[in-house]
């Protein structure tokens, strides 16, 4: 490859990672068990199964809460029968799933050290479309399988991890999208 072939691949590189704009973020972590407390009440609580942190980016779509819904449950946390590592996922083990809201994931630390979260989707329109993802997942599983906590609440989330085994995934963007 010359010079001015690898000058444009990278900058065809650097393109599309500029244009990667739309992605919902999900933190998987492979529980034995965990809940969520509201106001020293628990409001959710699952066996094993997923604890999934939930961010949404301001720029997500209906397409993203798919993506993420699909990753979410084929992840193959678990062994098979056989002792197989990594061969089963949530739906394979008929586990359940947590999910938490949490802004959060989408922060950054300004100059001062402070966090911003302005690439999070705003409060009412990340409300509606965590709601979306939920409903998503319990048409695309088991409706008594998915539990969430209080979207917007202060929760103690309580977990035991198993393993540890911690995933950070993020949905395809939509590229040629516009913000």
């Amino acid at each position: 490859m010359n010079t001015i072939q690898s000058i444009l691949s990278s900058i065809f590189i650097i393109a599309i990672f500029l244009c990667r704009t739309e992605a919902m973020r999900l933190v998987l972590q492979r529980v034995k068990s965990a809940s969520v407390t509201v106001d020293n009440n628990i409001i959710s609580s699952i066996g094993p199964g997923v604890l999934a942190l939930v961010g949404l980016h301001e720029h997500d779509t209906e397409d993203n809460l798919k993506d993420c819904c699909k990753k979410l449950l084929a992840a193959k946390l678990w062994e098979n029968d056989n002792g197989g590592s990594w061969r089963h996922g949530v739906k394979q083990k008929n586990f359940d799933v947590l999910c938490v809201s949490q802004f959060t994931l989408y922060g950054t630390l300004s100059k001062k050290n402070q966090p911003d979260y302005k690439l999070a989707m705003k409060s009412i329109p990340a409300k509606e479309m965590y709601h979306k993802f939920l409903s998503i997942l319990k048409e695309s599983y088991e409706s008594d399988k998915i539990f969430d906590g209080e979207f917007g609440a202060m929760m103690d989330v309580a977990l035991v991890n198993d393993g540890p085994v911690t995933l950070v995934i993020d949905s395809e963007p939509s590229l040629g999208s516009s913000p």
